[in-house]
């Protein structure tokens, strides 16, 4: 049986750039029931990673999915925050649109562990 998330991968990563339409319909599809999981969060986190360069519509939409999926409980627990430091971390650095995120979902979290706020101190 085929593998749809490594085919989609490499199609859309197959010149290098993840441009508008393609995150356009990235976007309607991984939206398209209308809930964010985990597992498409981590597709989009491998693409973002594995893309030498993206659109900023790309990257705002990743940002987008991460926090719905974050934050579908209202809190971010040690585990999540183990797995947003992962993310954050994942091309070696943090940057300025990283951090402004971990700010964001720090200020729309109804609650966070102490492990989410070290990681917010650590990096922000």
């Amino acid at each position: 049986m085929a593998d749809w998330k490594k085919m989609a991968r490499e199609l859309i990563l197959a010149d290098g750039y993840i441009e508008e339409k393609e995150t356009e319909i990235i976007k309607k599809e991984i939206m398209a029931d209308g809930v964010v999981n985990k597992a498409e969060a981590e597709f989009l986190i491998d693409l973002r990673k594995s893309a030498p360069r993206a659109v900023a519509k790309f990257h705002q939409f990743v940002f987008e999915v991460v926090k719905k999926a974050i934050l579908a409980d209202g809190a971010i627990s040690a585990a999540e925050a183990s797995w947003l430091e992962k993310f954050v971390t994942a091309d070696g650095k943090v940057d300025d649109m990283e951090k402004a995120f971990l700010k964001d979902l720090k200020a729309s979290a109804k609650k966070t562990s102490p492990e989410f706020e070290a990681l917010l101190t650590k990096y922000t």
